[in-house]
């Protein structure tokens, strides 16, 4: 490291030019030429799959209606902890600028929510067929808004994974 005569300090390393940011600022100035920035094309997609799966995971996922009321169980009291992970999983993923990561940060949530509301779906008509009581045991409104952001977070893979990158 060096001092020049105004009393500004260089370095000899690369470090300098990235900036406090580690070169955020960079690359945004040098993605206002392509309009995207520090996003990609899912960005869109995946800040939306992302903050479906956060809200899903407070939201109600089992209604049981009984004798005039509806009792709730909410998903984070059993497999919306794990959406809630992965829902911002996939919202930091957005701002992920390296397409592969990306990739990753939308499939790995949308296949992994995807399974539990699988899971779920079928453990509720598995009770409603032991009880007999069909219509008894309701999916939720959260269980239905983390379905919908895993279709988008893996629609959004597909779209990513099909698109090649500019050679």
């Amino acid at each position: 490291m060096t001092t020049t005569a105004n009393g500004t300090a260089t370095g000899s390393s690369g470090s300098s030019d990235r900036g406090i940011f580690g070169g955020l600022t960079a690359r945004i100035r040098a993605g206002r030429s392509t309009g995207w920035g520090v996003f990609h094309v899912g960005s869109k997609a995946m800040i939306l799959g992302g903050l479906m799966l956060i809200i899903s995971a407070f939201l109600p996922w089992v209604v049981i209606p009984i004798a005039g009321e509806t009792f709730s169980l909410r998903g984070t009291d059993g497999p919306g902890v794990a959406t809630l992970a992965v829902g911002f999983l996939a919202f930091a993923g957005a701002f992920v600028p390296k397409r592969g990561l990306a990739l990753a940060h939308a499939l790995i949530p949308g296949v992994l929510v995807a399974l539990i509301v699988a899971a779920q779906a079928f453990r509720l008509i598995q009770l409603s067929a032991q009880t007999g009581s069909w219509g008894g045991l309701l999916p939720g409104m959260g269980l239905i808004l983390a379905a919908g952001g895993a279709v988008i977070l893996i629609r959004v893979a597909v779209r990513m994974w099909r698109m090649r990158p500019a050679a």
